[in-house]
């Protein structure tokens, strides 16, 4: 009976995680059509002290090739982080694994000189600026808090937001549920 409800309780604590993540995925976008124009997809820094991407950079810059759509119209990928923890840029590394780690060689785009999620945002804004279709990829909490930072920052390209394909079921599910409950309090106290 107690190995039920201790299994019935992870199963539960793993499904809020999942639902935390696909809720956040679907929050705060804009009202551009899916389909049609060209699209930027800005992949979000985490801290990496190098010398090649770390496993969460890895894979943000796997989400974001993902959720590119080239089929739709030409797409661009956007890489986003200064050097936070060490002497590299994220955006430097994350590049790097694009090319070489995932043999993308579409149109990319550094942001090297950001420390901060907002920071990533507000310098980003400029190379956004002639996309019809934006998507901010990262786990979707902190996907979220992007979208969040370019409502208050530039509401003209807020509204061009879409969803990227950063959420998976399953896809780090162990971790999900600490991710979302910081990453509710982040945007918690972002509010």
């Amino acid at each position: 009976m107690r190995l039920a409800w201790v299994a019935g309780a992870l199963g539960a604590v793993l499904l809020w995680g999942e639902y935390e993540h696909w809720r956040a995925s679907h929050r705060r976008l804009g009202d551009a059509p899916a389909a049609g124009g060209s699209e930027a997809v800005v992949v979000l820094g985490y801290r990496d002290r190098g010398p090649r991407a770390n496993v969460m950079n890895r894979w943000r810059v796997r989400a974001g090739l993902r959720s590119q759509r080239p089929d739709l119209g030409p797409s661009r990928l956007v890489v986003c982080g200064g050097s936070t923890a060490g002497p590299v840029a994220e955006a430097t590394l994350m590049a790097r694994y694009a090319r070489a780690g995932r043999g993308y060689d579409g149109d990319l785009l550094l942001e090297p000189g950001s420390r901060t999620t907002w920071e990533n945002i507000t310098n980003a804004a400029p190379l956004l600026a002639g996309a019809d279709r934006i998507k901010i990829v990262s786990h979707p909490l902190h996907a979220e808090k992007g979208r969040e930072y370019l409502h208050r920052a530039h509401p003209e390209l807020a509204s061009r937001l879409v969803r990227g394909a950063e959420y998976r079921f399953g896809e780090w599910i162990l971790l999900k549920p600490a991710l979302a409950a910081y990453g509710r309090r982040r945007l918690r106290r972002l509010r």
